[in-house]
């Protein structure tokens, strides 16, 4: 799916609140690194949840059919 998941694939725990956060500071010039430790996103594998999501539903909308 190409929305952020609600929880890690991996541990379980709950991320997918912080998500709108760490986009909007990444935007505004701050790095990953630092928004990541200000959330408390600590384990690796919820880091790379955030790191490495692609957000593409913006492409697949303009596919879409029309009803």
């Amino acid at each position: 799916m190409v929305i952020f998941p609600v929880r890690c694939f991996t541990c379980g725990s709950v991320i997918g609140d912080k998500w709108e956060y760490f986009v909007n500071e990444v935007k505004k010039g701050r790095s990953m690194k630092e928004v990541l430790d200000e959330l408390g996103i600590k384990r690796y594998c919820c880091r790379r949840m955030f790191i490495s999501h692609v957000d593409l539903i913006d492409e697949l909308v303009r596919y879409s059919r029309k009803v």
